[in-house]
């Protein structure tokens, strides 16, 4: 039996995600030393991805409110996954990640990650 090719589908969306998608940021936050504190430490890491609205019939305003993203962003060459409590900024606009899909298929190989992203503020 063929094994199928994940990496070939991840080429796929990367293609796509190049064509119609714009450049943006992933931030993550790590908090201070809970022994020494500090100040929290930003990281960005570069993405290139794809913002869209949701469809009206979708939002139902608890889960999915008005506002809220669908954001498509390339797994590759994304040094981190993208996860809730991360920042994803997109058309100038920093969203707060609270819900994600890896789109792992076959748990190992992230094709794109797709999450539901709302203005932080």
């Amino acid at each position: 039996m063929t094994r199928f090719d994940y990496f070939r589908v991840r080429a796929m969306a990367e293609r796509l995600i190049a064509k119609f998608g714009q450049a943006g940021a992933v931030k993550r936050v790590t908090p201070p030393d809970p022994v020494y504190g500090g100040e929290p430490v930003v990281t960005s890491y570069p993405a290139t991805l794809v913002p869209m609205a949701y469809e009206a019939r979708y939002i139902d305003g608890t889960v999915i409110q008005t506002g809220d993203m669908q954001i498509y962003i390339s797994s590759v060459g994304l040094a981190i996954e993208p996860t809730v409590g991360d920042v994803v900024t997109a058309n100038g606009v920093d969203y707060a990640i609270i819900n994600g899909d890896p789109n792992k298929y076959d748990g190992i190989t992230p094709v794109v990650f797709i999450v539901q992203a709302r203005m932080s503020g």
